[in-house]
């Protein structure tokens, strides 16, 4: 049997570009050792995509293009790179793809951008697809959809930056009135806690709304969850997902923020998380909901808080491209759950050729019904 050829797709244009890298290096070195062909696809914080042979060097950080222009075209039948505004014939290099893995976090990457072009080239690829992937990248959207699943949220409300920056006096009032302090401010549509604060004060929610403000045009604002322990869970699957073990973050510093998550080696993770044995099952299931609310497949990590007090639970974010480095929480939780993370990386590649599989059952042309014919 001819070795799959895996395309990882990483860098970006996102303020999670240098996570991508960590994440994308990880996956590609086990992909490798397992026996799959790889064919490493970096995107410039530009937007210009890479030859294999750069891509290798954009790893190291030198993210710069050489002469020769690529991408991939929205046609089924091109599942490789081609040369940009060239004769349309497939570099030798990335011929054919059966696979991509995106290893892209954040904007262009993780919201469904990335999936459409995916799509209408006719490639299976991991993970969500367009819906999604949009739907978990936008933190009010999903949290609407959880909310009317009865899925428990804490509060929550969006401002638009041009609401803010016209009166942002009117809006920090409505936002005192309604969540108090402390309070998280958010960009709607990020991740790894990038322009993520926690707001103290009125100056601190001044400061803190300008700094979301500089990543999107929508701005969250969430009830601050007190006394809570900080627990995630990894979901596998396409239509009938599972649920790892869940595990607790114990974050060096005031919240899981993104030097807590990257620079600070004081925080800390534990797996499985140390919870009655009827919370876990109850953070479990709730995980697969969500999951299945969010219409996600392949994975997705979901993000809680369980209170110390009585242990009731709220679901935070679902993630739908987490971290995927050795020691991140996705991979992490299914170890512990017994999957090591080579079989990871192969059940996603696996479920990634079975759902498009599926989906290409799908008639794109319309076929009457024989009965409509029959006089």
């Amino acid at each position: 049997m001819p070795r799959l050829r895996v395309g990882v797709l990483f860098g970006g244009r996102s303020g999670e570009h240098e996570v991508s890298l960590m994440s994308a290096a990880s996956i590609m070195r086990t992909l490798a050792s397992a026996g799959y062909d790889v064919v490493p696809i970096a995107i410039t914080k530009e937007g210009k995509w890479l030859l294999p042979q750069d891509s290798e060097r954009a790893l190291q950080g030198v993210l710069e293009p050489g002469s020769l222009r690529v991408a991939m075209l929205p046609e089924p039948g091109q599942a490789g790179l081609v040369k940009a505004g060239g004769s349309g014939k497939a570099l030798e290099t990335a011929a054919h793809l059966d696979v991509v893995f995106p290893a892209l976090h954040g904007t262009y990457g993780e919201d469904g951008s990335i999936q459409g072009l995916l799509e209408m080239a006719g490639v299976p690829y991991v993970g969500a697809g367009v819906l999604g992937s949009a739907v978990g990248m936008d933190k009010d959207i999903q949290k609407r959809l959880f909310r009317q699943a009865g899925i428990p949220v804490l509060d929550f409300a969006m401002y638009l930056r041009s609401e803010f920056e016209r009166e942002p006096g009117a809006v920090m009032d409505e936002i005192e009135r309604r969540f108090g302090y402390p309070c998280f401010i958010k960009p709607c549509n990020l991740g790894s806690s990038v322009g993520v604060t926690k707001a103290k004060d009125r100056a601190g929610l001044n400061a803190a709304l300008k700094e979301a403000a500089l990543y999107d045009r929508r701005l969250l604002v969430e009830q601050a969850a007190l006394d809570a322990h900080e627990i995630e869970c990894s979901v596998l699957g396409n239509d009938d997902p599972v649920a790892s073990l869940p595990g607790e973050i114990l974050p060096a510093r005031e919240f899981y923020d993104y030097k807590a998550k990257y620079y600070d080696a004081r925080s800390r993770t534990e797996v499985p998380a140390k919870l009655p044995p009827a919370v876990i099952q109850k953070v479990r299931d709730t995980a697969i909901k969500c999951f299945k609310v969010a219409d996600c497949c392949g994975m997705a990590r979901v993000d809680f808080f369980v209170s110390r007090r009585d242990y009731s639970i709220f679901v935070n974010e679902i993630n739908t491209i987490p971290g995927f480095t050795k020691i991140s929480m996705y991979p992490k939780m299914w170890e512990a759950t017994g999957i090591s993370y080579e079989e990871l990386l192969t059940r996603l590649i696996d479920l990634a050729i079975e759902r498009h599989k599926d989906k290409n059952r799908n008639l794109t042309d319309y076929r009457p019904p024989q009965e409509d014919f029959v006089e």
